[in-house]
């Protein structure tokens, strides 16, 4: 397990940094991710998508490169599936463009095309998709019929590793944990370049996530053209296998960072009214240049480079950023 990590990491570009001689720069202020330059397996370009609701997808950006596993976080309804099934051509979106290892997975693109490009993509959705009255030998045969490459050995490798027993069910019998893990294996199992998990976690208890979390982790160890999209409300599973994090809010792409920068780099200070004043006036930060969450005793303010920040701020805390913390002040916070 560690020297699969190891490999990975030694073979990962190296996260971008904030250069400790340079002013701080705003919070919001776009970061050359390290897989800038690598080859695009997913691609939402300009994406919009509007319901009756009143929801909408509004001018989505989203990319996931090879190499690169991409956390995308936001609260419920935020339109984290929504992406994934404009993405997967799903949904047909009203505007912009998205695109599978190249191809538009819409009617307009063809059968051929789609079929292409779908057969190297793998997903767990965020429920199962299967009749209810089907079991499990009966979805496996469908898949097998689906999928040219469909590996019934790594199914059932996937299947026992995850503790998903061989026994006849039907699907309405799989709680939603085990519904999940009926996905992954099936999804690993075609030996697919893209995997798409929405919620894949959901449901399972720590040793099972766990466990999940390995097998997406040597999946990706074995080609390194490989990629994945990770959409989860369970941010400390992204903390450990997420390259870059996307975050939406509203329908619109609120941040996206490099995982290292936010955890390694930027921090977070609770400050009181007067501390507060003493960092806005002390004339090393342009007006609106930092983005806090004003509480009723304290304010959360998000800090660019934490060490720097600390040089000159000795007497304020600052803590490491946490994913759920950039979100939420992100997300709820205002211009400072």
């Amino acid at each position: 397990m560690t020297s699969a990590l190891i490999a990975r990491s030694e073979r990962r570009p190296a996260p971008t940094q904030v250069a400790a001689e340079l002013p701080l720069a705003p919070v919001g202020a776009p970061l050359a991710s390290a897989f800038a330059c690598a080859r695009p397996l997913a691609q939402a370009r300009g994406l919009c998508k509007r319901f009756a609701s009143g929801f909408a997808l509004e001018d989505v950006d989203l990319t996931v490169p090879e190499g690169c596993v991409v956390g995308f976080v936001g609260q419920n309804g935020a339109g984290k599936t929504t992406t994934i099934r404009c993405l997967l051509g799903i949904t047909a979106a009203d505007a912009g463009e998205c695109t599978v290892l190249g191809e538009r997975l819409s009617p307009e693109a063809g059968a051929e095309a789609c079929e292409r490009a779908r057969g190297e993509v793998g997903v767990v959705f965020d429920t199962l998709p299967f009749l209810p009255a089907l079991t499990m030998k009966q979805v496996v045969s469908i898949y097998e019929h689906a999928y040219g490459g469909f590996d019934l050995d790594e199914f059932q490798r996937v299947r026992g590793a995850l503790g998903l027993k061989p026994r006849l069910w039907s699907m309405r019998e799989l709680s939603r944990g085990q519904g999940m893990q009926l996905q992954l294996a099936l999804a690993l199992a075609h030996h697919p370049r893209l995997l798409i998990l929405d919620e894949a976690t959901a449901g399972l208890d720590p040793i099972a996530r766990d466990t999940l979390l390995e097998l997406v982790r040597g999946w990706l160890d074995g080609d390194e053209r490989r990629g994945v999209l990770f959409s989860s409300h369970i941010t400390s599973d992204l903390e450990s296998l997420a390259d870059v994090v996307v975050g939406i809010d509203d329908g619109r792409i609120a941040f996206a960072m490099d995982k290292d920068v936010l955890r390694d780099v930027m921090g977070v200070a609770r400050l009181t009214a007067e501390e507060l004043e003493r960092v806005l006036t002390s004339g090393l930060f342009a007006p609106g240049s930092l983005i806090g969450r004003r509480q009723a005793y304290s304010t959360e303010l998000l800090v660019p480079d934490r060490r720097l920040f600390a040089e000159w701020f000795p007497q304020i805390r600052v803590e490491p950023a946490t994913i759920d913390a950039y979100l939420l002040i992100t997300t709820k916070g205002e211009a400072l």
